[in-house]
């Protein structure tokens, strides 16, 4: 098929009877951060929550009812599945849906809610593929490609054809999130041919890059392995249709990676008050490393938020990494003499900045080592302001926010037994919370003892949350007490907790 065939399929597609004309939003307060105009066409908003019904119904809507009579089969990581087992249900026609077993119980869900017949097979995309492929062979069903197939590509290039008509601005660059190649393909069809001044930027995933290895090959190519976290871009290999239209057609391509991702589902929410799933951040993820590396100002960018269906126990997650995406937040380990006071003497060195994290254990009588995060409005040059003035207090400090290990689980595995202690009590504390409230309550703690157990973590509520040790000989214990009433933070002693005599004590 020629290139400029495309624009008289998106002209004929087929999507209005199921899908929504999407609009295009402003996002104000991030276009006032980075001083550009940022549009989001929020395809997120559709139906099923994602652009997939487009091209899923355009290509349902070309078949014939001998075609489609004993019906069909696609295979999916979620949202071209919702596509499909909508269009197929609009169409009175079995449609049989192959999805990896990693997809997103929200996914799986939506599609059988739709009456797909959901099978889980494999744990990725293309192992869904392969058997879709083979079913689709013994069962006599017609495969509804995912992003390969002119019909779906054209489906997809319909959003193109509505981000021209609904702006009234010049449109400097369009940023289009990239799996297997569809959505990007019809977009480009459209938007070089009708505006080619456009700038055109396709974004994937740093451990799921297939179009950029596809096009340093000069051809496809399958990738080993590919990252789950953005799972509706998880292809390890594009298609040859898809290919060949990016190579053509786009003009640029961008990775970015996880924290990047969730910073920008954060923007999209504080614009919007919608969260977008990971691939959905992709777009927004990649403007702003773009205006970062080009230095641009006054443009007018255009980002696709593609889709919607995110898992609600992912969210801890992201919203874990959009602080350390967004340079507003560093975690770092140090080193602390084990003394009364010297723990007070590290968060003096700190400041008064934000805490969003504190883990601490005694290990033994000599050294202590802390995991922190600490919240930051400086971004980079603070992070490195912050250790250069911690190691001139004689800290030995290391900057783990880089730390894939650390952000994933050392930030949770902090602590243990500590046998050297003998008169540890353990409280638990609330206080309100404020820039500098951690210092505040270790000043009025004090250094008559030692603190020996240290989990704080700001959970973005009005008050903080503390759990302590300390080390007090049993002829101390009531003016502990007494300390701790004149303290007057809320506070229960929780010595005798099974999960601390079990796992701490």
């Amino acid at each position: 098929m020629n290139t400029s065939d495309y624009l008289d399929l998106i002209r004929g597609a087929q999507v209005y009877d199921v899908a929504d004309e999407t609009p295009l939003d402003l996002a104000s307060n991030l276009s006032a951060r980075l001083g550009n105009r940022v549009f989001m066409k929020r395809e997120d908003l559709q139906p099923v929550f994602s652009f997939k019904l487009r091209g899923a119904y355009n290509k349902i809507a070309s078949l014939s009812d001998d075609e489609l009579k004993t019906g069909v089969i696609c295979s999916s990581a979620g949202n071209h599945a919702q596509g499909v087992a909508l269009a197929a249900r609009r169409r009175g026609v079995r449609a049989v849906i192959v999805m990896p077993v990693t997809t997103p119980s929200i996914k799986t869900e939506a599609v059988a809610t739709l009456g797909g017949e959901v099978v889980l097979h494999g744990d990725a995309y293309d192992d869904a593929y392969a058997r879709a492929r083979q079913l689709a062979d013994e069962e006599d069903l017609v495969f509804i490609h995912p992003f390969d197939d002119p019909q779906v590509i054209a489906g997809q290039g319909t959003i193109g054809k509505e981000i021209l008509e609904q702006c009234n601005e010049t449109i400097d660059a369009l940023f289009v999130p990239v799996g297997g190649g569809g959505l990007i393909a019809g977009i480009a069809a459209w938007v070089k041919q009708t505006q080619p001044g456009i700038r055109i930027i396709g974004v994937e995933p740093e451990d799921s890059a297939a179009m950029q290895a596809a096009l340093q090959a000069g051809r496809p190519v399958t990738l080993d392995h590919v990252g789950i976290f953005a799972d509706g871009v998880a292809v390890r290999r594009v298609g040859d249709e898809t290919f060949r239209l990016c190579e053509e057609l786009v003009d640029e391509f961008m990775t970015v990676d996880t924290d990047q991702i969730c910073a920008a589902i954060r923007d999209i929410f504080e614009d919007t008050r919608s969260i977008v799933e990971p691939a959905g951040g992709l777009a927004v993820a990649a403007a702003k490393k773009y205006v970062a590396a080009n230095e641009v100002s006054g443009q007018t960018l255009v980002t696709i938020s593609c889709g919607a269906n995110v898992n609600f126990d992912r969210l801890r997650h992201i919203a874990e990494r959009a602080a350390v995406g967004e340079q507003t937040e560093m975690l770092l380990a140090a080193e602390i003499p084990e003394k009364p006071g010297s723990f007070r003497h590290f968060c003096r060195a700190v400041g008064r900045r934000g805490i969003t994290e504190f883990n601490y254990r005694y290990a033994d009588d000599r050294k202590a080592h802390i995991f922190a995060g600490i919240q930051l409005s400086g971004g980079l040059q603070e992070r490195t302001e912050l250790l250069d003035t911690l190691r001139a207090e004689g800290f030995p400090v290391e900057d783990l926010s880089d730390n894939e290990m650390a952000k994933l689980h050392v930030r949770h595995m902090v602590g243990g037994r500590s046998p050297g202690i003998r008169n540890e009590r353990l409280f638990r504390f609330e206080f309100p919370e404020r820039p500098g409230a951690l210092l505040d309550f270790l000043d009025a703690i004090g250094t008559d003892w030692n603190i020996s157990l240290f989990h704080y973590r700001n959970h973005g509520s009005d008050y903080g949350r503390i759990l302590a040790g300390i080390d007090v000989p049993e002829d101390e214990t009531d003016t502990l007490e007494a300390h701790l009433a004149e303290l007057g933070y809320v506070h229960w002693e929780e010595s005798d907790n099974p999960a601390y005599t079990m796992f701490l004590g």
